[in-house]
């Protein structure tokens, strides 16, 4: 099921420039997606995977492809400055590369990043197969959109054996410009045998706007690859932003997801995640927090596919005024992955009676000797322990936000950088 082609925010995408890349395999790529999406349209809510989500607003929008003074517009550094994240940085503005907000020189040894633009004039080859393996779905309209009209991203690689020391920094920032823009990217990270990173990705406001960005990834850890990622959104209160990311995990490979969703109008963020290396391990913590009438989405799947592989997920959510937030934990233990342990959790908070959390877990088991647990709960405030604090003189307003705080806060208790983690830690607080 999906919206006309008629609707303006199809129209005025479906008839977008492509990037002109000169190279024949990836803009053939480009044009059949964009076709594709012309032809489908937005999903609605009667598919399963968009029951929660409506884009009918969206559909009524028209938006511009690409932004030409991106390049040059004054950007504040501190809209993007994050305490205890001091390495290489690569900054996009409205989907346009910077290089002069970036930090790209003197990179650590056995460390690759660069712009996708740039990696694609210096040898497209090696990116063949992973920028043409996203097989879209029925209802995967933004990742045509993106195969169709991302023209630039994150290329990022580790070499085998080599260890980061300092967080790279990924930086998506919206900026205000003439017109509404929709903007693009196509990352591509990958981490060697036994290479180690800790990548802080960075969704920001550099003003009040009301864009839409697009993102898809794919993430790589090889063999006993170690991957830290801090995953921290807090664009603009009008923009819409939609991202799907893609992990695979080898033998014995290790990540840990933290992430934080602030801010955007509409946000939905898809992660898939694949265990196919025997005892790799996937742990991810989440908050989300829509207020006002934010609509925050987050879709996550983890499909175990090899022997001892372990995940575990703690995700919390808190609705305020008439915020909306939606949830959705899929575990799939396939045949095969005898021994894995897996376990997610879902609790959320609302803080009006307008507020609204939609949350599904899912768990599917087709292996022996497996250990799994999930569950999702909805509710309040205990009012046992918000009397408690008032009686010890508290106000009413503060209890209510150490209380808040505090159930959120755990999701960031094992975050290594400590001085990210109290900023992160005060942005919830506020």
């Amino acid at each position: 099921m999906s919206q006309p082609a008629s609707v303006p925010f199809v129209a005025s995408l479906g008839d977008a420039a492509l990037p002109a890349s000169g190279i024949a395999w990836l803009d053939a790529l480009r044009r059949g997606q964009l076709d594709a999406f012309a032809a489908a349209g937005l999903p609605d809510t009667r598919m399963e995977a968009w029951k929660y989500t409506a884009l009918r607003a969206l559909g009524q929008r028209r938006y511009a492809n690409g932004d030409a003074q991106a390049a040059t517009r004054a950007i504040d550094p501190a809209a993007y400055a994050l305490p205890g994240v001091d390495g290489a940085r690569l900054v996009f503005v409205n989907g346009v590369f910077r290089a002069d907000l970036s930090a790209l020189d003197d990179l650590p040894a056995g460390l690759t990043l660069q712009p996708l633009s740039q990696a694609l004039r210096q040898d497209a080859e090696p990116l063949r197969f992973v920028l043409s393996r996203h097989e879209p779905e029925q209802g995967d309209a933004f990742v045509r959109l993106n195969a169709a009209l991302a023209g630039d991203g994150v290329v990022l690689r580790v070499a085998a054996g080599a260890k980061i020391a300092a967080p790279v920094h990924l930086v998506f920032l919206g900026a205000p410009a003439e017109v509404e823009l929709a903007w693009h990217l196509r990352h591509v990270i990958e981490l060697g045998e036994g290479a180690e990173l800790m990548l802080v990705e960075h969704h920001a406001a550099g003003g009040e706007q009301q864009h839409l960005g697009t993102a898809v990834g794919d993430i790589t850890l090889r063999d006993s690859a170690v991957l830290r990622h801090v995953l921290f959104q807090q664009a603009a209160t009008g923009s819409s932003l939609v991202r799907r990311g893609r992990l695979q995990l080898g033998a014995r490979a290790q990540a840990t997801l933290h992430v934080l969703e602030l801010g955007g109008a509409l946000v939905r963020h898809e992660l898939r995640a694949e265990l196919v290396g025997d005892g790799a391990r996937l742990d991810t913590r989440g908050v989300f927090m829509p207020h006002g009438r934010q609509h925050i989405d987050t879709q996550l799947a983890i499909r175990h596919q090899a022997l001892g592989t372990a995940s575990e997920s703690v995700w919390r959510g808190v609705a305020d005024q008439r915020g909306r937030g939606v949830f959705r934990g899929a575990i799939l233990v396939a045949p095969g992955a005898d021994g894995s342990d897996a376990g997610l959790s879902n609790k959320n908070l609302l803080l009006s009676g307008q507020a609204e959390i939609d949350t599904k877990p899912e768990l599917e088991i087709y292996a022996d000797e497996v250990k799994a647990a999930h569950g999702a709960t909805v509710g309040q405030l205990d009012e046992r322990s918000l009397f408690y604090l008032r009686s010890r003189g508290i106000p009413q307003d503060e209890a209510r936000v150490l209380l808040t705080a505090a159930f959120c806060r755990m999701v960031l208790d094992d975050l290594p950088n400590a001085a990210l983690r109290e900023h992160l830690a005060g942005l919830l607080r506020a």
